[in-house]
C-alpha cells in the first residue's frame, strides 16, 4: 500500500463539482475579467499619479482613495473566485495522518464552518455600509460614497460563503455516491 504523504483537498479524486449543464469556466471567467479590469484600473491610476507627481509636480487628485477602493473591490471579488475553485489557504498538519475516508467529511465540515464565519463578516460589512449610507459617508478628497463599496463587499462575501459551503458539500455528496 502506498504511504500517504499529503492529503491536501486538491488530491481528492476528481469529481464534477457542479451538476450537468452548469459549467465552471463561465463564472470563473467573469470573475477573472472583472478582477483584471479592477487591477488594470489600479495600475492606470498609479501610473498617471506617478508620472504626474514626478514629471509635472501635479499628482492625480484622489489617486490613493481610488486605489484603496479598487483594491477593496478586487479583494472581495476574489472571495467567490477562491471559493469556486476551492483554493482556500489550508495548513495540513494533522490531516496527513487521518484516514482517507475522513477527508471529504472534514472538508465539508470546514467548508460549512468557514461559510458561517464569512456570513458573520458579510453581515457586519452590510451593517457598516448601512451606517455609511445613513449619514452619507464619503471619501475625503473626491467625495465618493463609501456605502456602495461596502454593499458590494458584503454581497461578494455572501457569495463566497455560499460557495465555500456548497463546493465541499457537493463534493461530499458525489463522493458518497461513488462509495456505494
Amino acid at each position: 500500500m502506498k504511504p500517504v504523504t499529503s492529503l491536501h483537498q486538491t488530491e481528492l479524486p476528481a469529481v464534477k463539482v457542479l451538476p450537468a449543464g452548469i459549467t465552471i469556466p463561465k463564472p470563473r471567467t467573469v470573475l477573472a475579467v472583472i478582477g483584471g479590469l479592477l487591477l488594470l484600473g489600479m495600475m492606470g491610476i498609479t501610473v498617471v499619479d506617478v508620472i504626474g507627481r514626478y514629471l509635472f509636480n501635479a499628482p492625480l487628485p484622489g489617486a490613493a482613495e481610488l486605489t484603496e477602493m479598487l483594491l477593496a473591490a478586487t479583494i472581495f471579488l476574489g472571495l467567490p473566485a477562491v471559493a469556486l475553485d476551492n483554493e482556500h489557504v489550508t495548513v495540513d498538519l494533522i490531516t496527513d495522518h487521518m484516514p482517507r475516508k475522513v477527508h471529504p467529511w472534514r472538508l465539508a465540515i470546514t467548508g460549512v464552518a468557514g461559510a458561517g464565519v464569512l456570513l458573520v463578516v458579510a453581515w457586519r460589512i452590510w451593517v457598516y455600509a448601512a451606517q455609511f449610507s445613513s449619514y452619507g459617508g464619503a471619501s475625503q478628497t473626491l467625495g465618493l460614497p463609501i456605502a456602495p463599496l461596502g454593499y458590494f463587499c458584503a454581497i461578494c462575501t455572501v457569495a463566497g460563503a455560499l460557495l465555500t459551503a456548497w463546493v465541499p458539500l457537493r463534493r461530499l455528496v458525489l463522493w458518497l455516491k461513488t462509495e456505494k
